[in-house]
Formats: C-alpha cells, structure tokens, sequence
C-alpha cells in the first residue's frame, strides 16, 4: 500500500513582510502607553494621538486602533459597573476592571513588540 503524503503547504503560508523597526515602536507605544490611566483616566490619549499622527502606516493604525477599542470597552464596562456597586456586584467587576486595565496592555505591548498583532478579548471594535 502506498502513504499518502500531505498536500504541499500554500506558497508564502508563513511569509510575513518585514516590519519597520518605527512602525513596531509605535505599535508597542499605542498599547504601552494606555498604562496612563494609573496617572488619572488618561490612556485613551496615547493610542488616539498615534492613531490622528501615524493613519497611514496600516500596522500602527491597527494597533493603536485596537487599543482605542480596549479603552473605549473598558470606559463602558466601568460606567456600568458603578451602578452594580449598589448590588454589590459592582465590587468585584470594578477591581477585575482595572486589573485588567493594568495587565491586558502590557501583554499587547509585549506581543507588539515581538511582532505578532495582538487583539484584545472583550473588545467592542468601535474604531476601525
């Protein structure tokens, strides 16, 4: 009986165009910078400022768009749990909201940086 060998892989499967070293900085910078809400609220700035200056470099625009979105959903996760407080189930939302305030950024910024697009989970996608 004869094997049957796997069908050859797709040409370029794996290829991925070389990312310029400023693109992949200001890439991280979008997503590192949002650990600004740690000084009063202020995160949403970095990724919009990157998004306004760098829009027409498609892997800055991607990620500093998807780090808009994180924050946006994060803003409206947080309005909605201020009113659970009285239900108390606002005590735990609120913490595990700003938990992930402080981790999911520098996951993305760490994932940026090593040149792999990252998407955050439990992300409303509002800016495109």
């Amino acid at each position: 009986m004869s094997e049957m060998l796997p069908p050859p892989p797709p040409p370029y499967a794996d290829f991925q165009p070389p990312v310029d070293p400023q693109d992949r900085t200001f890439a991280t910078v979008a997503h590192a910078g949002t650990l600004l809400n740690v000084l009063g609220g202020w995160g949403f700035v970095v990724p919009l400022v990157i998004l306004l200056v760098k829009k027409d470099r498609p892997i800055v625009r991607m990620a500093a768009a998807e780090s808009l979105n994180f924050q946006i959903s994060m803003i409206v996760y947080a309005l909605i749990s201020l009113p659970l407080l009285f239900v108390f189930i606002g005590w735990v939302t609120l913490p595990l909201i700003a938990l992930l305030l402080l981790i999911m950024p520098i996951i993305a910024a760490v994932k940026t940086n090593d040149g792999v697009p990252y998407r955050y989970p439990l992300t409303f996608r509002l800016v495109k």
